[in-house]
This record gives structure tokens, C-alpha cells and sequence, in this order.
């Protein structure tokens, strides 16, 4: 099962929405329920395999009774721990990690349905699908896992789905550090590079803590690869590996901002709905006002019925009542709706910056192999050529050799690697190293009183070659002066 690897996609926010929580816990009203089903990677007849951990590792049904961010805000104030974004107009501080924990597609199917045969069409009937007790113990172990490595009192929400088209796990964690939100300090480190290599000491830790033993690889990290020799299959599969789990979690954020866009849509006609329904009512509370306004003068000047205007006064302030009522009910939900709309507008921003970052990621990945490759073949041709002139050489006779007198190739074919060396000191400025590195090895033939650097207008390419030349002609078994800096 080599060839079957985990997969580890992690996403930071600055909180979680109800909408978001009521998608982990697949708490969804009809109209969303409908919509998840169109997409076609949703299966509501598994959706009876789904299930939670809950505190102490403990397997039980998904809880719908309180939401994620519910959820969050008991941790919260059992601990004495306030939100750094509560009470800001706009949240600017990073409280919410969500990680997803799965694997190679065929390695999960085994952990949840053995052998069962599930029918992964649109509209197929799974009702008769049960869950095996190995995807619970997997789920167990990644639990664990997230426990010992972030604190199990830090675990908002722990969800397993089975009913998506590869099954995985939902972790819901707040970066909480003696006390206090620190992302940052766990995460992020002081730059990218930093985080970069948390993450990939994540993705190992997490290979040899828990996928070891599931039978899962971690895959090839492009930084690990060194100068070591690696077969063309291993060159493909190094790079394949990196971005197929680039691309499943490009993918998976695709989904994502297709079904955020929907919610933003649905969002904005609510928002507009209740503007209109707020203009409506101020409107028809000023008009309320204003003929109140008329019908206490008149009765002040007593013009008119007393009587009749004591009942219209009566009237219109009973009606202003349930005016006011009314518009104070839809003002607030307009709040309510404005706050939505703004979240799903920024994860939407957030999911937009992170697929941006997947995909340079998968590029970056896909240009280092290639380099590496590049190098390699470069390598290869060198050792070759060197081989032929060698093997030419020997059925010359004096005259054809002396016509490769002074070359470089003559002189990379009989001290390669001292040449090579050489160069890379001259190349890298590093003129008295070179010298004294020639020096111990029996050269020193350079006689040039010329001015030795590089040229304001010279490119990589043209220096690189400058100095092999250089190199060759100090390695050549002859006393002479350094070359001037």
C-alpha cells in the first residue's frame, strides 16, 4: 500500500459561521440539503455513517443540539478565556484552525466499508451501507494525535464524514496557548518559511504518529530530496504525489467558494429584503407620526370632535406601537444579516487567497522537480561526454590529441571534479580559496595579470563559463601568480 498516501489540508479564520458549522454537522435545511446533493459528491443515504469524538475520545452521532460556534464560546467561558474578537466591528485576529485529516481515496473506502460495495453514482440507494470499525479507530488515533500535539481541551469539534465521495475528518481547533489565543506563536511562526516548515513537520509527525500504522505514505517532500540518485519513476512520483494533494485540496476549495457564492447570494436578497421591509416601516412610522402629531393640535385647539380625536390619538399610538415593534425586529435582523453576509464575503476572500497560495505552492513544487531534473541530466551529459573523449582519445595518435591541447573539455575529462570544484569557489568570489585549493592539488598554471571578477553586464550563464576556463587553466600542473582580484 505504498502507494497510498494521507492527505493534510489546513485552513485558518478569524472564526467560524453558522453556516459553516451547520455544514460539518450536517445540520442543513432543505434548500441547502438540495444544493449539496446537485454537486454531486454528496451521498444523503450514507449520511447515517457520519459520527463525532467527542471529549475522552469517545464515538458518538453527530450533536446538532448546539453549533461549532456555540461550542466554542463554552470552551471559552468555562476556561475564563475571552475572544479577541468579540465586540469589534470588523474580527482581525486568528481563533479558529480547521484541519482535514483523510487519505488516498481507495485506502479510505477500506477503512469505512471493508468490503462492502458502495455505489458511488448520483442517486444511488446506500442505505444498506454500514460502518466498519476501522475508520472509527483511525479517527481515534488522528484524535489522539490532535490531543497530545494541541491539547484535547482545545478541540471544538471532531467530525467524521462518510457520506462525501472521500471520507475524512472535520477538526475544529482554537489556537489557545497557556490561557490565550496564540496562532501565531503554535502556527504561523515569525515568517513563511517558518510556517512552511511547520507544516511539513505536521505532515510528518502526523505519517509517523498515526498513517504508519494505517498503511498510508507521507509522500516525498520536495525539500528532503537532497542531491540523492532517484530512479525516473521515483522523479515522477516525487512530484505527482505533491501535487495531486495540492491539487484534491484546490479542488476541495473550489466546492467550497462555489457553495459560499450561493450563500452570499441567498445572503444579499435577504439583506435587501429586510432594507426594504426597515424603509417601508420608517416610512410608515413617520406618516403614523405626522398625523398623530395633527390630531393631538386639533384636540389641543380644540378643533374638532374631542371625542373622536381622543379615539384617533388611542389609534394611531397602539398602531405606532406595533410599528416600532415590528422595525426593531427587522433592524436587528438586518444586523444579524449584514454581519453573515460580511463573514461569507471574507471566508470567501480567505478561501480565494489560500487556493492562490495552493496553486504557486503546486507550481513551486512542479518547477523544483523539473530543476532537479534539469541538473541531473545536466550531470549525466557531462560524465558522458567526458567518457567518450576519454575513450576517443586513447585511439588517437599524437598529432589528433595534441589538437585538444589546452581545451576544456581535455581538462574536465582528465580533472573534472578538481576543475569543477574550482570553478564553483570562482563562481561564488571566493578567489583565494580557489587558489590555495588549486595550489594543493598541483595546479597554479594561471599567468593572468588581468583584473579577476565579474563584469557589472555579465549574466549567470557567461560568468559560470568564465570560470570553468579559469578553473581549468589553474588546475593545469604549471607554477604561476593567483588571479587578481
Amino acid at each position: 500500500m505504498t502507494n497510498q498516501k494521507q492527505v493534510l489540508d489546513v485552513h485558518v479564520s478569524k472564526g467560524i459561521t453558522a453556516a459553516q458549522s451547520n455544514e460539518h454537522l450536517r445540520d442543513r435545511s432543505e434548500r441547502a440539503e438540495k444544493y449539496a446533493m446537485s454537486k454531486g459528491n454528496y451521498d444523503p443515504t450514507r449520511k447515517h455513517l457520519n459520527f463525532e469524538i467527542a471529549p475522552g475520545g469517545k464515538i458518538r452521532p453527530i450533536d446538532t443540539t448546539r453549533n461549532i460556534p456555540e461550542r466554542m464560546a463554552d470552551i471559552l467561558s468555562r476556561r475564563g478565556i475571552k475572544d479577541p474578537n468579540e465586540g469589534l466591528a470588523e474580527p482581525k485576529f486568528r481563533t479558529v484552525v480547521n484541519i482535514i485529516f483523510g487519505g488516498s481515496r481507495k485506502r479510505m473506502h477500506e477503512l469505512a466499508f471493508g468490503t462492502q460495495q458502495v455505489d458511488f453514482e448520483e442517486g444511488a440507494d446506500n442505505t444498506r451501507i454500514r460502518r466498519e470499525g476501522d475508520i472509527e479507530r483511525w479517527a481515534k488515533d488522528v484524535y489522539s494525535f490532535v490531543s497530545g500535539k494541541y491539547g484535547e481541551q482545545n478541540i471544538a469539534a471532531f467530525i467524521v464524514h462518510l457520506d462525501e465521495l472521500n471520507p475524512h475528518v472535520h477538526c475544529t481547533l482554537l489556537p489557545i496557548k497557556d490561557g490565550r489565543f496564540a496562532y501565531k506563536e503554535i502556527f504561523a511562526g515569525k515568517d513563511k518559511f517558518e510556517y512552511s516548515a511547520r507544516m511539513k513537520q505536521l505532515h510528518t509527525d502526523f505519517f509517523a504518529e498515526v498513517n504508519t500504522k494505517w498503511g498510508m505514505s507521507r509522500g516525498t517532500s520536495i525539500s528532503e530530496t537532497g542531491a540523492r540518485h532517484r530512479t525516473t519513476e521515483e522523479y515522477r512520483r516525487m512530484l505527482s504525489e505533491e501535487c495531486t494533494t495540492i491539487e484534491e485540496n484546490i479542488d476541495r476549495h473550489r466546492k467550497a467558494l462555489s457553495e459560499l457564492q450561493s450563500d452570499i447570494r441567498l445572503a444579499e436578497r435577504r439583506v435587501k429584503g429586510l432594507t426594504t421591509m426597515v424603509d417601508n416601516l420608517e416610512k410608515s412610522k413617520a406618516g403614523k407620526e405626522a398625523l398623530l402629531s395633527a390630531a393631538e393640535r386639533d384636540l389641543k385647539a380644540n378643533s374638532g370632535n374631542a371625542a373622536e380625536l381622543a379615539i384617533r390619538i388611542q389609534t394611531l399610538e397602539k398602531e405606532l406601537v406595533g410599528i416600532n415593534k415590528q422595525l426593531a425586529d427587522k433592524q436587528q435582523k438586518l444586523q444579524a444579516a449584514d454581519r453573515q453576509l460580511t463573514d461569507l464575503k471574507e471566508n470567501m476572500d480567505a478561501i480565494k487567497d489560500r487556493t492562490e497560495e495552493l496553486k504557486e505552492e503546486a507550481y513551486k513544487y512542479s518547477r523544483d522537480v523539473h530543476s532537479k531534473v534539469d541538473t541531473l541530466l545536466k550531470d549525466v551529459l557531462l560524465e558522458s561526454v567526458v567518457g567518450e573523449y576519454r575513450n576517443v582519445s586513447a585511439q588517437m595518435d599524437v598529432s589528433e590529441r595534441q589538437l585538444f591541447d589546452g581545451s576544456l573539455v581535455q581538462s574536465i575529462a582528465e580533472r573534472g571534479a578538481d576543475i569543477m570544484h574550482c570553478a564553483t569557489m570562482l563562481f561564488l568570489g571566493m578567489v583565494d580559496d580557489a587558489t590555495t585549493f588549486a595550489e594543493t592539488r598541483g595546479g597554479g598554471g594561471s599567468k593572468s595579470d588581468l583584473k579577476w571578477g565579474r563584469d557589472e553586464d555579465e549574466d549567470n550563464r557567461a560568468w559560470a563559463l568564465r570560470c570553468m576556463r579559469m578553473a581549468s587553466r589553474m588546475m593545469r600542473p604549471a607554477i604561476g601568480k593567483k588571479p587578481k582580484r
